[in-house]
């Protein structure tokens, strides 16, 4: 039983999105970044003012970073990688094999403290097509597959404090992964959590991450009106609970002392879901944020892309 629980009821902006995701906070800027992946949108909170905008692109963006010495974002297709430079994608890599981009596309990823940037790509059953985890490398602009999977919905990536182990989700067979991590080199995958075998419920899945200063592991659950804090043993501790939100899609800190939990979600019939349950979730697709002051902040767990 979890000891601790979060009842979080309104949102902070109403912003209805179809697949909210990705959010990145920039503290240089207050800044808070975030992605509709099916409306092909990027949108920008400045949460001091709470003024936001949005950038409408011919592309899906399915996650962000920000570049090095402030110089805007790097970002994650579905084709690839690229930059976001004046309301346009300017691309590094197109990776997927033309025969399979009809079929399946990146969807999240993080860089690591070199500036590399790994991301996984979901699968199609259809084609049989497995996910797969990608990782492109600014310094040689080299981008190759890491691990082959096969994975279902390659989604959260990101680093332990101490940079030694990378966490990376496959949100349809419900596990966190945790490998070995040493200078952009994956080794000895392994399940880390089993979010079934901790009492989440079925037809629920882990979505994106984020990691506290603590080493706390703070997963989104897809289906599952909640987010879920693991321990770095990987035990659960804390649920937050969006009671008018079916899909809560994934997290970061941010705010001028790193301790706001922004939080993104998405429409119910999104991702080929119902969209009659969109009357009894009303709030799925809109921004929360939760003010976890006095009790956690946000840990270095990600890092800028390198170029």
């Amino acid at each position: 039983m979890v000891s601790k629980q979060i009842h979080i009821t309104e949102p902070l902006l109403k912003v209805g999105c179809t697949l909210g995701e990705g959010p990145l906070y920039d503290q240089s800027t207050s800044t808070l970044h975030f992605v509709d992946i099916d409306e092909k949108k990027v949108y920008h909170l400045n949460v001091t003012t709470n003024v936001l905008s949005v950038d409408k692109y011919d592309e899906s963006i399915t996650c962000l970073s920000l570049r090095r010495d402030g110089r805007g974002l790097a970002c994650t297709t579905a084709a690839g990688y690229a930059l976001l430079e004046a309301s346009q994608i300017k691309y590094l890599s197109q990776p997927i094999p033309s025969d399979q981009l009809p079929y399946v596309r990146f969807n999240d990823g993080a860089c690591d403290s070199k500036g590399r940037y790994f991301a996984g790509t979901l699968y199609s059953k259809d084609r049989n097509i497995p996910g797969r985890l990608w990782r492109y490398d600014p310094a040689d602009e080299s981008c190759a597959v890491v691990d082959d999977g096969p994975f279902t919905d390659s989604n959260g990536i990101g680093w332990s404090l101490d940079g030694k182990t990378m966490y990376f989700v496959d949100s349809l067979v419900n596990y966190i992964f945790a490998y070995d991590y040493e200078d952009g080199v994956i080794s000895n995958r392994r399940v880390f959590i089993d979010a079934l075998a901790q009492g989440q419920p079925m037809y629920s899945f882990p979505d994106g991450l984020c990691i506290d200063s603590e080493g706390g592991i703070w997963s989104a659950r897809w289906g599952g009106s909640r987010i879920v804090r693991y321990t770095k043993e990987g035990v659960e501790d804390l649920e937050i609970h969006f009671p008018k939100v079916l899909n809560v899609t994934a997290c970061c800190f941010g705010g001028p002392n790193d301790d706001q939990l922004y939080v993104t979600t998405a429409h119910c019939g999104a991702v080929g879901g119902d969209p009659s349950r969109q009357a009894s979730y009303p709030d799925s697709g809109h921004l929360f944020v939760v003010d976890l002051a006095g009790q956690y902040t946000g840990g270095v767990w990600r890092h800028t892309f390198g170029a």
